[in-house]
């Protein structure tokens, strides 16, 4: 029988150096979700062209030219002219600033009240739960759109006040999914480990609760950003979103887009489009990154 190396001789084998977690990440998307890799590309091209509009749109979203008033979409204006003649093209590259900045705003501060409200009432329980749950009931019963109608006609329009209102409004209401994904995740064995070694409350709201919540967190903020721009266009199609001369999709649908939309059929057709990708784009990304992101599923093919 042949004697077992001496430990000097045996040689060391090199481990591949540990890949970047965004890199393996973006491989996993393109793999294993090409469709919500798709989305995630649309999407962020909404984005770039919000913030590059003025780099981006080849007239200013307000820059009138009477003589070119309902033009069809041409190469000198891709998207035709309104009934003033302004660029359609431009006024959407602006409206995205403004529709994108509103959606991710408000979406990421509702997402944050019902994280807050759920993980909370969820995970305390009692009386403290069932208190809280009963003024969320008495909101939810009053529908959305008149209590959006009715304080945004009392605190006046503008960007920061929709924010504002959108993101307690539906803040509010997502907090019973939350709560609910609490509730099943604090009678599992690593939380009542947790407890058992003295942990405190915030330890273990931070530390077990919240990652273990991240998928249905994750689809409430991207299913809130589709919900918040199509609320948002709402708003402006009645008159009570951002203020003109500040292009939004909904004000170009609620304005000349509804006035002209038999003369100029591109004038609904060009924001809707617009409305339309971005919402669509958002919820399938938010469908690809619940499933990548969840561990549970990771094993499911």
């Amino acid at each position: 029988m042949n004697a077992p190396a001496p430990l000097a001789a045996l040689s060391v084998v090199d481990l591949p150096p540990p890949q970047h977690p965004l890199r393996v990440f973006c491989s996993r998307l393109l793999r294993e979700k090409p469709l919500g890799a798709a989305a995630a590309l649309v999407f962020l091209i909404f984005v770039l062209a919000g913030i590059f509009a003025n780099q981006l749109a080849p007239y200013g979203f307000n820059e009138i030219a009477p003589i070119e008033r309902l033009k069809a979409p041409s190469l000198r204006h891709l998207f035709g002219t309104d009934n003033l003649g302004r660029d359609l093209f431009s006024r959407c590259l602006y409206g995205a600033r403004l529709s994108v900045i509103i959606g991710l705003s408000a979406a990421a501060l509702a997402t944050i009240i019902s994280v807050v409200i759920g993980i909370l009432t969820g995970y305390l329980g009692g009386r403290f739960d069932m208190v809280a749950q009963r003024v969320v009931d008495a909101y939810m019963s009053f529908p959305e759109l008149v209590i959006l109608i009715a304080v945004v006609s009392v605190v006046g329009p503008g960007m920061f006040q929709i924010i504002g209102v959108l993101s307690l409004v539906l803040g509010i209401g997502g907090s019973r999914i939350i709560r609910s994904a609490v509730v099943s995740a604090r009678e599992n064995m690593y939380v009542h480990a947790a407890q058992s070694i003295g942990a405190n409350t915030g330890r273990i709201l931070w530390r077990h609760l919240l990652p273990n919540i991240m998928p249905p967190i994750i689809v409430l903020f991207t299913t809130r950003v589709g919900a918040v721009i199509l609320v948002e266009s709402g708003l402006s199609f009645l008159g009570l979103g951002v203020p003109p001369p500040a292009p939004t999709w909904g004000g170009l649908l609620a304005g000349s887009g509804r006035t002209y939309m038999f003369q100029g059929p591109w004038l609904a057709l060009a924001p809707g489009l617009c409305l339309t990708a971005v919402v669509y784009a958002t919820n399938v990304f938010g469908d690809a990154l619940r499933d990548l992101l969840d561990p549970r599923m990771r094993g499911s093919k």
